[in-house]
């Protein structure tokens, strides 16, 4: 069992991040489905709804609560991710609420927070609804992906896509769930574990952008499938790692910079997509979402750093 500030606080903090990554995946999938589906188009905007509302209640128990890592990271949002979601909205005529993201952008952290029983109380309910609308995507995910592989259904995300996002959920809830039992999560401790999870993750990011960066689009094309060899080559090494015959410091190291080095690019590739100068099938919204990844990936590594030296 943990302190009641060490619940509450890493509860808000995975939630801040999480909640808007399952909204936004919802959102990504409710964009792929052709007009015969369009009842799972409604079911998953019904889900981009409901996480909309997990995280509208996180934020408003998160002022002064929120670590200050997190808030500092880049990834509960960038300087790009409110212009993303205009334009995104924009672009697919679907309301995305930006005052959520205004608030965020408000958020303060405190060194020192007193936590009340009432709050506790709070935020236990809030990982409860979590848990539940959580399990509910991922099954939503997975009959997605039975239907595709099967050749029953069309959808323009790819089945990697899909498999990737329902990988991502599964972690949420599994994190969330071991907080909830008053698990101490010391994430440094699983350094390797997260490693490879998220080596995995930027390695299938690259190469998504890869896939849809218009054609012409050579010298981007080129850099993200370096970036997704490198990523593949830091999985190998984290798997070594994991059965001791590589030194984990060095996967740390490796993994550290190869990240810095995504991260800048999905940064510029932002960028570059808010200010219409790629051409891809990339959504703004969906550059940034990943580029918030990896800033979550790299406070990460630092805490992985900071623990081995």
């Amino acid at each position: 069992m943990f302190a009641s500030k060490e619940f509450v606080q890493q509860s808000i903090d995975v939630h801040l991040f999480f909640a808007r990554i399952m909204k936004e995946h919802s959102f990504f999938l409710q964009l792929g489905f052709t007009p015969r589906d369009m009842d799972f188009a409604q079911q998953a905007d019904d889900f981009r709804m409901a996480f909309d509302g997990l995280l509208r209640e996180t934020i408003c128990l998160s002022n002064g609560i929120v670590s200050p890592d997190v808030l500092r990271s880049g990834e509960v949002v960038t300087q790009y991710t409110l212009e993303a979601e205009t334009v995104s909205s924009y672009l697919t005529g679907i309301p995305i609420p930006t005052d959520l993201t205004e608030a965020e952008y408000r958020l303060l952290s405190r060194d020192m927070i007193r936590i009340n029983p009432l709050l506790e109380q709070r935020v236990f309910m809030l990982n409860q609804k979590a848990i539940n609308l959580i399990f509910g995507l991922i099954s939503f995910k997975t009959a997605i992906l039975s239907r595709v592989l099967s050749c029953d259904m069309f959808t323009i995300n790819y089945p990697l896509l899909i498999e990737h996002i329902r990988r991502e959920a599964e972690l949420y809830l599994q994190t969330i769930k071991r907080i909830q039992r008053g698990e101490k999560i010391d994430l440094a401790k699983e350094a390797l574990e997260q490693e490879l999870f998220w080596n995995r993750i930027m390695a299938e990011h690259a190469k998504f952008i890869r896939g849809l960066l218009d054609p012409t689009e050579e010298e981007l094309f080129k850099k993200a499938n370096d970036l997704g060899n490198k990523f593949d080559q830091l999985i190998k090494e984290a798997k070594a790692a994991l059965e001791k015959t590589t030194s984990p410091a060095k996967v740390t190291e490796e993994s550290l910079k190869a990240t810095q080095e995504i991260r800048d690019f999905k940064a510029q590739g932002t960028q570059g997509l808010l200010e219409c100068k790629i051409r891809s099938i990339i959504i703004p919204l969906l550059a940034d979402h990943t580029l918030r990844e990896a800033n979550h990936y790299l406070r990460l590594l630092k805490q992985f750093k900071d623990k081995v030296n």
